[in-house]
């Protein structure tokens, strides 16, 4: 890479994570009101507490928050960690996009994704629900990028089949969809919630069969291990028995974005530590 192809590149990939910062500011506005079945486009942002309306240098990711002292300015009433930590979060996913992918099709295709599993993690964690608003437009969209992909092979979109992402969607939301109605047999409880089954099938569309796969081996791997960690914990500070249910969505959305960012390098790291007869390689 040259010099001017550099510092072109590094003005792109500074203009990204500023993009991230202000698109995880809007972020914060959905996760307060899609739950509360608000407007997310008027009226303007506004303290919770105070209600006065908040300035425009009141408001600039991350930087506001600290200059700010994580107070309101009219009221000092305390402003929530959330905050600094959605727009920071989607800022650094919006450059580790940019920094896979670079600047072909595909990448505003992920950002746009990106995006969506920060808010549905943060509403999940909130209100325990998996907002309809994403996953709804989600499912087709990602249909359709397969399609396009299929037809103009040089997008970098990680699914080129409209077969391989309608087989994932099927396969995202049926998995989910048949452990809840075991759990509901066997257990005599709930077990995932339909959010989980909606989010799993956008994420198979998205990505495919095989995708879906490595969200659910990285989701239940991550969701078991901080389930167990918890319960090892209460058990320490010798906290009375008691059922300890975690939302799942958070861990499907992080499940889609490691297979989003270094998934086919997984895989095939993976399957490369087996021979052509199916043993591992012993070295």
């Amino acid at each position: 890479m040259t010099e001017q192809a550099q510092i072109v590149h590094g003005f792109f990939a500074v203009m990204v994570f500023i993009l991230g910062g202000m698109i995880g500011s809007f972020l914060n506005v959905c996760v307060y009101r899609l739950p509360r079945g608000k407007s997310i486009v008027t009226p303007r942002s506004a303290c919770p507490k105070c209600e006065s309306l908040i300035a425009w240098y009141d408001n600039i990711p991350v930087v506001s928050w600290l200059v700010l002292g994580a107070k309101c300015r009219r009221c000092g009433e305390p402003i929530s960690w959330q905050y600094p930590l959605v727009e920071a979060l989607t800022a650094t996913l919006f450059l580790l996009v940019y920094w896979r992918f670079g600047w072909v099709a595909a990448t505003p295709v992920y950002l746009l994704v990106s995006a969506s599993l920060v808010l549905v993690t943060f509403v999940d964690l909130t209100v325990w629900e998996i907002p309809n608003e994403v996953t709804f437009p989600g499912i087709p969209l990602g249909l359709l990028c397969a399609i396009v992909a299929k037809f103009f092979p040089h997008t970098g979109l990680l699914v080129e089949s409209p077969l391989s992402a309608f087989g994932g969607m099927l396969l995202g939301g049926g998995v989910l969809y048949l452990l809840d109605k075991a759990a509901l047999i066997f257990l005599k409880k709930p077990g995932m919630g339909f959010g989980d089954v909606k989010l799993l099938a956008m994420l198979g569309a998205f990505f495919g069969w095989q995708g879906v796969i490595f969200v659910m081996i990285v989701a239940s791997f991550l969701g078991s291990g901080i389930g167990v960690t918890l319960l090892v914990i209460s058990r320490l500070r010798g906290e009375e028995k008691e059922a300890h249910y975690l939302p799942f969505g958070p861990y499907l959305a992080l499940g889609g974005i490691i297979h989003m960012l270094i998934g086919e390098q997984a895989i095939a790291l993976y399957l490369g530590a087996f021979t052509p007869s199916g043993t591992m390689m012993l070295q």
